[in-house]
């Protein structure tokens, strides 16, 4: 078999838990890739209404084995935690392994997070806070701590010297702030070491031999297009990649096994922190939008921090579906625009007075003006509705008009929050 990636359009918050749920129940192996417990993934089911950040999607299956991969900001407390909460729920001990290549969040990263955007003050960039940044930043100047370190004293106690005295002398002369201490950061490292020993495996080789088996993969991604650090609107991204192609790197099988990219894109648009948003709307508009959207209303499902919202965005998905490699695209969240009698919907950008319907870089970005077209609303509620034909004329049109514009098949409609509030239409 191969493996299908469920990616992100946008800004993130699209839907993919959902969608992963759903698709994971015809798969053999759910996959994590990149980011960490920044974001959050909302999943209802028959167990109840989930927020997860670390765990893979597939956790509520038990003929699946869920795999976090080498290239995920690992925080240990929070995976554990995460499953000592579905236990709490009554979810059964899910099947996990953990790429013995994948490397720690730590707390010094999360206080250097917080400390960072203290600094920066007013030209913050949005972070959560969740040391993301400076967990990559550490990652890639090769001064991280890979799991598989805990388990050699001899270089664990070499990489904590090395690690305090840099972080001692950014935190003391930069930010003002306590020093780390050697001896409390390796007793931290030993409990770290004895909490995610069980699951540890090579999970690359296990995904490859698992391939050449004929398993079904599903890889998710965290965040959407427009918060790659290559291909989004830098700097206000996140610090991992977030496009299909990188799940091959992320978790550590052959790119060419990449067949399927279920690309999901939301029927608004949305956005957590900083960064260009040209259809964003304000005041009573959009809170009467955000209080409709989503489950539990557009807030977000790690920070709880309301969400920017704003029409469905042509450009940006478009774009965002083309950098994924789309082949095929599910919306989402439609359900929530039942209530409008007309929807606007922002199908190119005015810059210096030219009108263009291609995604620029962010310097440009800054200076776009929304270019709207309206549509007819259905003014009715969807949910419980199975088949396509069977929605409201002006739905099926909406539906139509964005799937030409963003020039990708859409082949799964959601319209509500459950496993199988989902219609399939090709």
């Amino acid at each position: 078999m191969s493996v299908k990636a469920i990616v992100g359009a946008n800004w993130g918050d699209e839907g993919k838990g959902k969608i992963t749920d759903m698709l994971a129940e015809n798969a053999d192996i759910v996959v994590r890739f990149q980011g960490g417990a920044n974001a959050g993934h909302t999943i209802n089911n028959q167990y109840g209404r989930f927020s997860l950040h670390l765990l893979p999607s597939g956790v509520f299956y038990q003929n699946i084995t869920n795999v976090i991969g080498n290239g995920v900001a690992f925080d240990v407390q929070k995976f554990v935690n995460e499953l000592k909460y579905l236990e709490e729920c009554g979810v059964p001990k899910p099947k996990i392994l953990v790429s013995d290549r994948v490397q720690l969040l730590m707390p010094y990263h999360i206080l250097q997070d917080t400390y960072e955007e203290a600094r920066l003050a007013g030209h913050a960039y949005g972070s959560t806070k969740s040391g993301i940044a400076p967990f990559y930043s550490d990652k890639f100047s090769k001064t991280g701590i890979q799991v598989n370190e805990l388990f050699d004293e001899e270089v664990l106690q070499e990489k904590v010297k090395n690690i305090c005295a840099l972080k001692n002398t950014m935190f003391k002369y930069l930010y003002h702030q306590p020093e780390l201490v050697p001896e409390e950061l390796l007793e931290l490292l030993h409990s770290y070491r004895d909490m995610i020993e069980p699951y540890l495996a090579d999970t690359g080789a296990f995904l490859t031999k698992a391939l050449k088996e004929g398993k079904r993969v599903l890889v998710e991604g965290q965040l959407g297009s427009l918060k790659d650090p290559d291909q989004g609107i830098y700097p206000m991204v996140t610090s991992s990649p977030t496009i299909a192609a990188y799940s091959a790197v992320g978790a550590g099988f052959p790119p060419y096994e990449i067949k399927d990219i279920v690309t999901v894109v939301k029927a608004y648009s949305s956005a957590v922190g900083g960064g260009e948003f040209v259809s964003e709307i304000f005041g009573d508009e959009a809170e009467e939008l955000r209080k409709r959207g989503g489950d539990k209303g557009e807030y977000g499902a790690t920070t709880g921090r309301p969400r920017r919202v704003g029409w469905f965005d042509c450009v940006a998905s478009r774009y965002g579906v083309r950098v994924q490699g789309t082949t095929e695209v599910v919306l989402t969240i439609v359900d929530a625009l039942g209530y409008l009698d007309e929807i606007p919907v922002c199908v190119g950008y005015e810059i210096n007075g030219k009108v263009t319907r291609d995604f620029p870089t962010t310097p440009s970005l800054a200076k776009a003006k929304p270019v709207w077209k309206v549509l007819p609303g259905w003014k009715c509620d969807i949910r419980g509705i199975r088949k396509y034909e069977d929605l409201p004329e002006n739905c099926r049109k909406y539906i139509e008009f964005i799937e030409k514009e963003i020039e990708a098949p859409i082949t799964m409609v959601s319209n509500g929050p459950g496993r199988d509030e989902i219609i399939f239409r090709k």
